[in-house]
């Protein structure tokens, strides 16, 4: 959602996106597990994966969250005039279920914060829900910050 940066603070509390669903397959924990080094079984190694409670591989934690940019690309509040935005950080996260192979996960975004930082730039805090088809309890909630710098 695209709005004047000004008028960003109205919809703090409110639900602003929720994403499309994503599968998260082998392949793409693979190339995490490459990515990262992290090549735990529970991860990588579907025979292995097996005798753990969720009976096959997982998502890596830091997969899930790496998705957060992807999830909020057009479920969040953003300002007009938008030049960049940039990944500020996370103020808390917290894994709360596993993700396992062949999942679908989506990311439901709730603005929780906006601050002026004046000179163009707005800080922004959404507080992310990421589920996981089916399933009750999401695989994550988190709270990404994003700084957008806009044309004055």
């Amino acid at each position: 959602m695209i709005v004047p940066a000004e008028e960003m603070k109205n919809y703090i509390g409110e639900e602003v996106g929720v994403s499309d669903w994503l599968e998260i397959t082998q392949d793409r924990i693979n190339q995490f597990a490459e990515g990262t080094n992290d090549h735990q079984f529970i991860h990588v190694d579907p025979e292995m994966a097996k005798s753990t409670p969720w009976g096959t591989t997982i998502a890596h934690g830091f997969l899930t969250l790496s998705l957060l940019s992807y999830l909020s690309a057009d479920n969040t509040v953003m300002p007009e005039n938008m030049q960049m935005a940039i990944n500020y950080g996370l103020d808390k996260v917290r894994f709360m279920e596993a993700v396992p192979v062949n999942s679908k996960i989506r990311g439901r975004f709730v603005l929780t914060e906006v601050q002026d930082k004046k000179g163009g730039r707005w800080l922004t805090k959404h507080t992310a829900t990421i589920e996981i088809e089916g399933k009750d309890k999401p695989a994550a909630i988190a709270e990404p910050l994003t700084l957008y710098v806009v044309t004055e």
